[in-house]
């Protein structure tokens, strides 16, 4: 069964902040510390274990450490020259990891980046070849889908979106592409967009699916995740962070355990029709495992879509 043939489908759980918890060295950093992405060539065993760990939690679906892997980002520590050579490992790594193992799949993750349009700090056309370069580099080296997630700025999710499309007409690859947007407690995106204009925004796009991931955990999510129910005639993805992060003793700390984390995605998928579930910062292979034992033998409810 193909990625888009799967009727549910399970991503894997927080990148980040497992990495944080690893054994990694001053030289497994290369001197880039702080730069995820540069561990695929430089310590690749560590993303090839938590890829592992994830699958054998029960994920479906690994999302590539290259969230950060744009010329833009990577230009803070003086890594723009290796975009393709970090993206092009960084699925080879997950396809390590996969090796044996069936309907597992590979997404490549394209972020933000640190400078939004909206806000004045990057041209239009700046973001758009550097989206379009990390995303050529991805169809290359063979991913089963895209995902543009943790959207801040509309104009930025926008322009990744057209350079996205570009890539895969250029290619003529028929992969699948995800958006994700973030919408902090407040209710809107970063820079003030609600859903409803998320939607708007974005139906013309041919998304395989549009969804909801980071800022805050599922239950800040609900109204947001109705209002696509209700609006949005494709797939819905729901991949939020272990519960609202808050600081405990000077240090980051989400709640959720993973029962609970799981009972809240399972309610979106019998409740609201959603049929793409992960989990974003904080959340481990535990959250991840019971998610899956959640999930076993359940199918997305129908939904009635008003337009």
């Amino acid at each position: 069964m193909t990625f888009s043939e799967q009727p549910l489908l399970i991503f894997d759980g927080a990148c980040g902040t497992s990495l944080q918890l690893m054994n990694i060295t001053e030289a497994d950093w290369s001197g880039c510390e702080g730069c995820n992405e540069i561990l695929n060539l430089s310590a690749p065993d560590h993303i090839v274990n938590f890829h592992k760990s994830m699958l054998d939690a029960g994920a479906m679906v690994l999302e590539t450490d290259t969230f950060g892997a744009s010329r833009v980002v990577l230009a803070e520590y003086g890594l723009q020259d290796k975009v393709k050579d970090i993206n092009t490992c960084a699925v080879e790594n997950a396809r390590r990891a996969i090796s044996g193992r069936e309907n597992k799949y590979v997404a490549g993750s394209v972020g933000p980046g640190t400078k939004l349009p909206s806000l004045g700090h990057i041209e239009v056309a700046e973001l758009a070849a550097a989206t379009r370069e990390q995303v050529e580099a991805l169809l290359e080296a063979g991913v089963d889908c895209l995902i543009v997630e943790t959207c801040q700025d509309l104009l930025q999710t926008k322009t990744a979106l057209v350079a996205a499309f570009e890539a895969l007409e250029h290619f003529r690859k028929p992969v699948p592409v995800m958006a994700s947007v973030t919408i902090e407690q407040q209710g809107t995106m970063l820079v003030g967009s609600d859903i409803a204009a998320v939607v708007a925004t974005l139906e013309p796009f041919p998304l395989f699916s549009l969804g909801l991931n980071c800022a805050t955990g599922p239950q800040d999510m609900m109204s947001h995740v109705k209002y696509l129910s209700e609006n949005w005639p494709k797939r819905i993805s729901v991949i939020p962070n272990q519960g609202l992060p808050e600081v405990v003793n000077g240090q980051t700390h989400y709640p959720l355990s993973p029962e609970d984390y799981a009972e809240q995605m399972y309610q979106f998928v019998v409740n609201q029709g959603v049929s793409i579930v992960g989990g974003c910062c904080g959340t481990s292979p535990a959250h991840i495992q019971a998610l899956v034992k959640r999930l076993e033998g359940v199918k997305p409810v129908k939904r009635e879509v008003s337009k």
